[in-house]
């Protein structure tokens, strides 16, 4: 057996054991390369070379391979973090839809999903069972959802379900997560929200470029590390000479467009003209209370009482009224109906499911560009609710109803007369006070900036609808009004 040390130096040993030339040999640190001969072979070319390290312990190291491809494995286990390894901050089921794919909208579909939150990304899967699967290809079916460059916000106007909101990625998908819980949904919400304003707001941050780089070939790393540049061929020349003449094109193309776009912005008719002329009507959903009361020479809207007689009528027995979705689609052609001011009859066989005609009722007060509580009540209402004295609480909130405009004072008090009836049979619909003001707390009361303390503003409107339901009769005493 022959023995190089990297001094230059040549020794040879006639040993059978490798192990015991090595141990023989002096210890001192750095490469030792050292040549085995296989004793079955005359042949030198058949001889087996390893590098070994000599640390100054003297342990030898593992052996370290020249191949290209098993050097770049070496150098992506040490260069990146494996992100398997980042830590579950939140896990837990919520219901999930989809609505949009790199920008593009999809249908919106509810599913229920195992949602888990770790570090700065998170992953959708069909249940716990499919987290915990040793079998990597399956866990990888999941969709991972990075939350670098992500926006976060309540989107009420998305759905009819209540507490939903929104997260919207850098790469232009985006998804709705809700759960009919309050805390669990304001708890979810928070900790994403966390969690993206930890992340850099660069799309392009390191979270990213590694997610990227794990994901890349071990070619493309090394490349990428060693700075290799290899030569463009002509016809890779040839092709982006064609790609840069044609986005010259484009661009012209485009300015042509916007100034077409922009001639004839200026000379299209001011809204004021298409209303007068009966093009654009005045809508009933989105628009003020106030309007919508003006227009019909009422201080309570049409539709609102429309949808109360039809509840009364035939909905005050059914299980979970007003907390039961209706199907949305059916909802929207409610709305366009009404915004239209066709002839609406809710004792029509399309609008039989009651839960549709209640669903419409809270979208209406839902889209009003003000809610039913004004924005200048608001703090008002919530200091009053705050009074430890329940009598004082009780003439606190009746002077502030009293004071409320006609359109609004009228509208509510016909709304929660008819949610009394509700809870009148609460027996049989299993609708209690506390169900119908956490139904009906944040869709009437809210203040105008809700970006602050949402979840404690949450806590005070879900009271006050409550209270009131309980205190109606002092509240609105007919003979006081």
């Amino acid at each position: 057996m022959e023995k190089r040390i990297s001094g230059g130096a040549r020794t040879s040993t006639n040993c059978d054991n490798p192990l015991d030339a090595l141990n023989s040999a002096p210890q001192a640190p750095g490469a030792v390369q050292m040549r085995i001969k296989n004793a079955n072979s005359p042949h030198d070319r058949l001889s087996q070379t390893k590098s070994m390290i000599l640390t100054d312990a003297g342990k030898v190291t593992e052996p370290i391979s020249r191949h290209r491809r098993n050097h770049s494995q070496h150098v992506l286990k040490d260069v990146i973090p494996p992100l398997e390894h980042q830590m579950v901050e939140k896990e837990g089921y919520l219901q999930k839809a989809k609505i949009a794919d790199g920008g593009k909208k999809l249908r919106k579909t509810w599913s229920t999903s195992w949602i888990v939150l770790s570090g700065p990304k998170i992953e959708f899967y069909k249940d716990s069972k499919q987290q915990a699967l040793p079998n990597m290809k399956a866990r990888h079916k999941a969709e991972c959802v990075d939350l670098c460059g992500a926006h976060i916000e309540w989107a009420k106007e998305k759905s009819s379900r209540k507490s939903v909101f929104q997260i919207t990625t850098a790469s232009g998908n985006e998804f709705l997560l809700q759960s009919d819980i309050d805390f669990i949904i304001l708890d979810w919400f928070q900790a994403i929200k966390n969690a993206i304003d930890r992340l850099p707001k660069n799309p392009s941050c390191q979270s990213l470029e590694l997610f990227k780089l794990q994901r890349s070939s071990s070619t493309e790393l090394l490349s990428h590390c060693h700075g290799d540049r290899k030569e463009q061929k002509p016809e890779h020349r040839k092709s982006f000479m064609f790609r840069l003449h044609h986005s010259a094109s484009d661009t012209s193309d485009k300015n042509r467009v916007k100034s077409r776009l922009k001639k004839f912005i200026s000379r299209r008719p001011s809204l004021k003209t298409l209303q007068e002329k009966g093009i654009i009507k005045d809508q009933t959903f989105g628009s003020h209370l106030h309007t919508v009361c003006e227009r019909e020479h009422s201080t309570v809207p049409r539709f609102v009482k429309q949808c109360i007689d039809a509840v009364e009528k035939r909905g005050l027995d059914v299980d979970g009224i007003y907390r039961v979705s209706g199907n949305l689609a059916t909802i929207q052609k409610l709305k366009f109906i009404v915004n239209q001011e066709e002839k609406l009859n809710l004792d029509d066989s399309q609008w039989e499911d009651i839960h549709v005609v209640t669903g419409a009722l809270k979208m209406f007060f839902r889209e009003l560009s003000e809610p039913l509580f004004p924005y200048s009540f608001f703090e008002r209402f919530v200091e009053a609710i705050k009074k430890q004295d329940h009598n004082a609480r009780i003439e606190a909130i009746k002077s502030l109803v009293k004071d409320l405009p006609p359109p609004n004072h009228d509208t509510m008090k016909i709304l929660f007369g008819h949610l009394t009836k509700i809870v009148a049979k609460a027996s049989k619909n299993l609708m209690s006070t506390q169900s119908l003001g956490i139904v009906f707390g944040p869709t009437l009361l809210r203040a105008e900036n809700e970006s602050g303390n949402m979840a404690v503003h949450m806590v005070y409107q879900n009271q006050i609808a409550e209270f009131m339901l309980n205190e109606y009769d002092k509240i609105f005493n007919s003979k006081e009004d």
